[in-house]
């Protein structure tokens, strides 16, 4: 009984991705950055508490709903046909019942905040429902993706000062093309399976022009991200972030030029270091004031 219970906790594990962390550190470096920026260096305990735990719960929801909605798509993909729901493991009513468990307790985190907050909750769990289901309707799920997960940082904003400054949302259209370049890296790996099963990406969209249209979007990004400093008048280590993000755009551009698999799941990767460098200047420029 006890090995049948701990093999279920083990798949439901997996099914969240929370053997996978990075998933979490990329989503969780904006809502920092966020929460540093309207703080203005020092966040709520217990906001930056909630917002945390809230980030993870979300990510691992919005895993739960991904494999459920590609339950007939992960089969036939090499990298996803040994996901939990894929190979069988986890039941689509099993994986439904996680995803709500896991939105449920992210709610409970939520009514610890103000009112203005827990509104824009159920915005942002709409949104982690419904974006797997766009790779089916539309060529820039990508996009979406970055609607749902740049969401965090109108929350940050939301729950530290209960308002939405411009910088705000100047920040999020930076976390929304962000998520746009480095969710194309990740599906420029299954660009050739998801040809032939049918599925939409910007990876397809942008065809030979991928590489172009990305490194104009990182151009983009930096931009915005240079205007969230003037925004909030950041001193020069901010900046310094923001010159060390530069550097590992180009190097990410250096890894996806010959569109190999595995260098292009490095490029995805190397997007963590792109969120650090940004929140780490961000710290020090508010520690050095």
């Amino acid at each position: 009984m006890m090995n049948t219970a701990m093999d279920r906790i083990k798949q439901y594990w997996l099914l969240a991705r929370f053997d996978k962390p990075i998933g979490i550190l990329i989503l969780l470096w904006p809502a920092l950055w966020a929460l540093w920026v309207a703080s203005d260096g020092k966040p709520d305990l217990l906001v930056l508490t909630v917002i945390c735990l809230g980030v993870v719960l979300m990510r691992a929801a919005g895993c739960v709903i991904n494999d459920y909605a590609d339950r007939d798509f992960d089969p036939h993909v090499e990298r996803t046909k040994q996901r939990p729901i894929a190979a069988g493991k986890v039941s689509p009513k099993e994986a439904l019942t996680v995803f709500v468990v896991l939105c449920l307790c992210s709610f409970g985190l939520v009514l610890l905040l103000n009112i203005y907050t827990i509104m824009l909750s159920f915005i942002a769990a709409f949104l982690a429902a419904s974006y797997p289901f766009m790779k089916r309707y539309t060529q820039l799920p990508q996009a979406y993706l970055g609607i749902a997960f740049g969401w965090a940082v109108p929350m940050a904003f939301s729950a530290q000062i209960n308002s939405m400054p411009p910088v705000a949302w100047v920040m999020y259209l930076a976390v929304v093309l962000w998520a746009l370049v480095y969710d194309t890296m990740y599906a420029m790996v299954d660009k050739d399976d998801d040809l032939k099963i049918g599925v939409k990406s910007t990876a397809i969209l942008f065809g030979a022009y991928d590489r172009q249209i990305m490194g104009g979007l990182q151009i983009v990004i930096l931009g915005l991200l240079i205007t969230v400093g003037q925004m909030a008048h950041a001193g020069w280590p901010y900046y310094d972030g923001i010159l060390i993000a530069a550097g590992l755009s180009v190097y990410q551009q250096k890894l996806i030029f010959h569109r190999e698999k595995a260098l292009c799941f490095k490029a995805f990767l190397n997007n963590n270091w792109f969120g650090l460098a940004v929140f780490a200047g961000l710290v020090a420029d508010y520690w050095l004031r």
